[in-house]
């Protein structure tokens, strides 16, 4: 991770009131919930304080006295208040969670739909595992703002409030020796929120490059495993766990000093309280039970201090979260439809490149001044060396980047008018790269789409080949994918991509190196394939062996992101141009194969 990356990750306030109310507009779907909440927080926090009230009361006015009936009532109404605080506490429970989970579930779904909308340039330069950690870990922090932060905090205020009504009511002068401690309260809980907000912060940065650096060598165990880098990759793992690690116990040691000093001051409080009060008792300006209260006071007021800490430390965390969620809800990084879109119909396939020119990034041209023209029907393969521009050429078309200069017109009309739904609906795509989804084998060729029925995918699936393969599972089209495909060979997935692309009966078929991983076997029948399925289709096969597009109508070789050829493979052949090397190149390695 870069430092301009960390700096992103680290940066920012404790408290953000703009960050607040965005958060805020995710709760007023909810805000019938949070009301009723709030209004039961009112209730629930009033009888903590009514027992100690009712304990001097008992004290006083029964026990000093001797009335015992009196005493009964004091008890039922003790108990009666412990079941309807319990009561109200579950339904306040309750719709606290319910609130919180309903949030997550509409901010969740936000992000996914907004990372489904962005381009692919934006994926290039973000490591996924730092986009999996916003919509899981960032995402759940909220969930303890939203259930038991936002309005269970009132829950603290309001016990706080009911105290010191309480305690006023029954005894200034008492009242104000008992909160003499608050002003170092104050100050150490300031001092306090300072520190955690910077271990925090650390915490949240750490779990990030924790996830993103999970993320990467799970998915790329096979590599590190073939160059035996078990024990590299492990040492590392180690530093960035122990980085984590040190932040957690970095916050945990504030904690350590924070909760202890809250306790020690309650225990000034209540000793204040006992040398005064008691004092007062002894003169008798104080009654015994009004001790007894005050005390139980102290501990209750210093509870909710210790929980609105506690509080503070989930906005901390809720604000880092939110800070980064809204940073990738912002990000704008889109392939942008046109406002007045223009509709396809009875789509032919004619693609032309007029003096198109692309960059991935700034001026740097991959692709410069591109002109050709692909005819309606037409198998157009496009050939060159490794970094040439061929995929790229693939991407523009499809509109997963848009292009610098010129313009690309499918059937005369400029592909960046046109939805880009509506443009990929009649392209498909074969790519070298196959991925498959978790699922049944039915599920990844028709992508759960229902207007493709089985009988669509086993004829697809048989025209390809794929077929013989798919019936000798157990459960045949049923049988269920692992992720990524694990369970199946590098050729079988090609296949089964080859499917998934003619299932879709596209107008437009591109495969890019889609026979580079299939055996020879598999190959041929893909070719026989292939004569009867680009019949009224247009074709771009990118490949890089030769032999597989001699056939093909037109040639294009590319070179340094420039068109230097165009032809069929006679034609190349007598030119003794580019072509003709990479031709002879691998038929020398062929010859040489054969030899061996």
């Amino acid at each position: 991770m870069t430092e301009k990356n960390q700096e992103e990750e680290i940066l920012g306030k404790a408290y953000d009131s703009k960050l607040m109310k965005r958060l805020l507009i995710y709760i007023k779907p909810y805000k019938k919930y949070v009301l009723l909440a709030i209004l039961l927080n009112i209730f629930v926090a009033a009888f903590g304080p009514l027992r100690p009230y009712l304990t001097k009361i008992a004290i006083d006015d029964y026990i000093l006295n001797s009335n015992f009936s009196g005493l009964k009532i004091i008890a039922v109404l003790l108990f009666a208040s412990l079941i309807l605080q319990a009561i109200i506490q579950y339904f306040l429970t309750y719709y606290t969670q319910y609130l919180g989970q309903r949030t997550l579930y509409d901010i969740r779904t936000q992000i996914f739909e907004h990372i489904q909308k962005l381009a692919l340039k934006y994926f290039d330069r973000t490591p996924i595992g730092r986009i999996v950690t916003r919509a899981t870990n960032d995402v759940e922090s909220l969930n303890e703002l939203f259930s038991s932060g936002i309005v269970m905090v009132f829950s603290d205020v309001f016990i706080i409030v009911w105290i010191f009504v309480f305690m006023f009511s029954m005894d200034i002068p008492l009242s104000l020796v008992t909160l003499s401690v608050l002003p170092v309260l104050v100050y150490g809980t300031f001092l306090f929120r300072k520190k955690v907000r910077e271990t925090y912060r650390d915490v949240r940065f750490h779990l990030a490059r924790l996830n993103s650096y999970m993320q990467e060598h799970v998915t790329g165990m096979g590599v590190v495993q073939i160059f035996r880098k078990e024990k590299d990759e492990f040492k590392k793992f180690s530093n960035i766990n122990a980085d984590h690690r040190d932040a957690n116990i970095r916050s945990i040691f504030y904690y350590a000093i924070f909760f202890p000093t809250v306790e020690f001051l309650s225990s000034i409080a209540i000793a204040l309280i006992i040398w005064y009060g008691g004092g007062e008792v002894i003169q008798g300006t104080v009654q015994i039970g009004d001790l007894f209260a005050f005390v139980q006071f102290t501990e209750m007021f210093f509870r909710p201090i210790r929980d609105l800490s506690e509080k503070y430390n989930i906005l901390q965390t809720s604000m880092a979260s939110s800070e980064r969620i809204f940073k990738l809800l912002d990000n704008n990084t889109f392939i942008l439809d046109p406002e007045e879109p223009v509709k396809l119909n009875d789509v032919k396939g004619n693609i032309q490149f007029k003096d198109v020119w692309f960059a991935y990034d700034d001026d740097n041209y991959v692709l410069k001044n591109i002109n050709f023209e692909i005819k309606p029907g037409e198998t157009v393969a496009i050939v060159g060396h490794t970094g040439a521009g061929k995929s790229t050429l693939i991407n523009i078309l499809t509109r997963f980047y848009d292009i610098k200069k010129g313009s690309i017109l499918l059937d005369g009309i400029d592909i960046r008018k046109i939805n880009k739904k509506d443009l990929r609906k009649y392209i498909s795509i074969v790519l070298q790269d196959v991925f498959l989804f978790s699922g049944t084998i039915e599920s990844n060729i028709n992508m759960d789409n229902d207007e493709i029925s089985i009988e669509q995918v086993i004829n697809s699936a048989k025209t390809v080949g794929a077929d013989k393969f798919i019936s000798n599972l157990p459960n045949k089209y049923q049988e269920e994918v692992k992720e990524r495909g694990a369970t199946l060979s590098v050729g079988q997935k090609q296949l089964i991509s080859f499917t998934r692309a003619l299932a879709y009966d596209p107008k437009i078929l591109i495969l890019d190196e889609a026979t580079s991983s299939i055996d020879t076997e598999a190959e041929n029948l893909i070719k026989s394939a292939i004569e009867k399925l680009l019949i009224g289709r247009t074709a771009i096969v990118i490949a890089h062996r030769l032999s597989t597009i001699q056939n093909a109508d037109k040639i294009i070789v590319l070179h340094k992101g420039e068109i230097r050829e165009i032809g069929n493979h006679q034609e190349l052949l007598a030119k003794r141009g580019i072509y003709y090397k990479l031709y002879q190149l691998q038929y020398k390695d062929q010859e040489i194969v054969k030899t061996i």
